[in-house]
């Protein structure tokens, strides 16, 4: 096969490891800075380029589309689709996932376990949100933060009450979340990958640090997860629509809780704490799938 990883960094350690196990496996591979192609949106003949490079004769794609790129991202996924490419994640599946209230809103339809969570517009409404998840302390995110960035913790109603007026004086889109308490700074993280978790860890916070961020100083050890965790974290991928998905749990006294579905997931962090390769399960998945086309739901229909 031949596939196409839309990747803006080909040194990135997670498009190298990609790149390597198709490599490894038979395959060619291009790395396709996304950013840089543009489409012809022609009736029956959907096309996109590279330079003048026409990208045409891809088996499958594997998006690892940056979240302040995604509508264009996700644009030229949805172009792939269009031309009869297979994506491993589809687009409308990358879209609902980074919509955090929408991805949210479905999971809770589906009954997956979430911490208790408010969204409101007007500020007139904070001290009833504060005390729908529980009073404080409560976690403050920015709709639109990644890898931990814009996420507060406040300890007390009165700070509650500030950092949310603060964010909607910027007019910021904001969600409440209960704080998890019991669950020490630490989640897990389940990397799905074609319905199955293929590796797990555990991410601590460093000390002081109640996000759990590799990015923000966290560190990462192998864990083992309990069914309840392994059925939350595939039922939260198969929602969201995607056959490839880094879920992020919290071990709450009622159970594991979601807090976030990753359709681009790196793999750094879990490969070096599970010593798994999970790029080759990647792959794996790819190559399953590839044969029939009927998989990508989204092609021809948008």
């Amino acid at each position: 096969m031949k596939i196409g990883i839309l990747s803006r960094n080909k040194n990135l350690y997670s498009t190298r490891r990609l790149a390597e196990a198709a490599v490894e496996r038979g395959h060619e591979v291009e790395v396709i800075d996304y950013v840089r192609c543009y489409m012809n949106i022609a009736s029956k003949k959907p096309s996109i380029f590279l330079g003048d490079h026409e990208l045409n004769d891809f088996d499958a794609v594997i998006p690892r589309i940056g979240a302040s790129q995604t509508f264009f991202g996700t644009a030229v996924v949805r172009q792939f689709e269009m031309m009869g490419t297979y994506s491993v994640n589809e687009s409308v599946a990358i879209s609902r996932s980074r919509d955090k209230l929408r991805s949210l809103q479905l999971l809770s339809r589906k009954g997956v376990g979430l911490p208790v969570t408010a969204f409101a517009h007007d500020t007139r409404a904070t001290k009833s949100i504060i005390k729908v998840c529980g009073g404080a302390p409560v976690v403050i995110k920015l709709l639109e933060g990644t890898q931990g960035v814009g996420v507060v913790l406040a300890e007390t109603t009165k700070a509650a009450e500030s950092v949310i007026e603060a964010f909607r004086g910027l007019n910021a889109n904001i969600l409440v979340q209960q704080f998890v308490k019991e669950a020490g700074g630490a989640d897990i993280r389940c990397f799905v990958v074609g319905g199955k978790v293929v590796a797990a860890m555990k991410r601590q916070g460093a000390e002081g640090e109640f996000r759990s961020n590799l990015h923000r100083g966290g560190a990462a050890t192998l864990c083992k997860i309990s069914p309840a965790e392994r059925a939350t974290a595939v039922q939260a991928a198969k929602v969201m629509g995607l056959n490839v998905a880094g879920v992020d749990l919290l071990r709450s006294n009622t159970g594991p809780v979601v807090m976030e579905v990753n359709s681009s997931p790196g793999l750094e962090g879990i490969e070096l704490a599970t010593k798994k390769n999970v790029a080759g399960s990647v792959i794996e998945c790819i190559e399953k799938n590839v044969a029939s086309l009927s998989t990508t739901k989204t092609r021809g229909k948008g």
